[in-house]
């Protein structure tokens, strides 16, 4: 049985006033909360939003421990399927692994309209840090130190997990972005990137591959003051009302 929902981690339904829809994904270890201000915009502007919560994550770390990157797909996936059925005309955004997923969705769903990401994970590791990774999963690890809240502004907080499933970042890499990172220059629709220039997390340097190797029209914003979780840092307006921005564009 899963734990409970941490308050303000909970996922975000909203039926919107006309055709455009908005996919919103967080990010690994993360929940909606780092993504609720850019759904409330979204759904503010009138767009129909679907924000899944991630299996696994929002509740306790235990939870995460058996997820994999399958797990994580199905519910993307499941909420684009949701928000097809109110709205013809989609964008998906995400942050972090959730630009990853985002990027996924592209690649299974043509008809999107755009992607935004923001400081998405999209080369994986090296091989001998995976190799790494599958030696202490097989030697009985399961959690190492955590990779949640890194933001520039000291009055905000990520309420990400503490730790960092190990089987679980496995998956990511090998399942998800090994695969994927394959991909991107098949992808013909409208990308926004957002870039924090200062990034703990996902080395900038991933912004930079997909930049190069993505077959559509890419437009980069670089964030100067925010760290990883930009989008509740202090450039998050900037994310704001770009995104809001970038929607109406190509959907218009």
């Amino acid at each position: 049985m899963a734990g409970p929902t941490i308050p303000g981690a909970e996922p975000l339904s909203h039926v919107g006033t006309g055709d455009v829809g908005a996919l919103v994904l967080h990010g690994f270890t993360g929940n909606p909360g780092s993504m609720r201000g850019l759904a409330e915009v979204c759904a503010e502007a009138g767009f129909h939003v679907e924000m899944p919560q991630l299996a696994g994550h929002g509740t306790v770390i235990e939870d995460m421990i058996p997820t994999r990157w399958a797990d994580w797909t199905r519910d993307a996936d499941a909420a684009y399927a949701r928000l097809a059925s109110r709205a013809s005309r989609i964008v998906v955004l995400g942050l972090s692994m959730g630009g990853s997923l985002t990027l996924w969705v592209g690649t299974r769903h043509p008809e999107v309209r755009g992607l935004v990401c923001v400081n998405p994970a999209t080369l994986p590791q090296p091989a001998e840090v995976l190799d790494m990774l599958k030696g202490m999963v097989d030697g009985g690890q399961e959690v190492m130190d955590g990779i949640g809240s890194d933001i520039a502004d000291p009055d905000t907080h990520e309420t990400a997990y503490p730790g960092t499933p190990l089987a679980a970042l496995h998956s990511f890499q090998v399942d998800g972005l090994v695969p994927l990172s394959q991909q991107y220059g098949s992808l013909r629709m409208p990308l926004l990137l957002f870039t924090s220039v200062q990034d703990h997390v996902v080395d900038p340097g991933n912004s930079d591959a997909l930049a190069q190797q993505y077959g559509g029209q890419v437009e980069r914003v670089m964030l100067e003051r925010s760290y990883h979780v930009a989008t509740q840092d202090y450039d998050k307006d900037i994310i704001f009302s770009r995104s809001v921005e970038f929607v109406r564009t190509v959907t218009a």
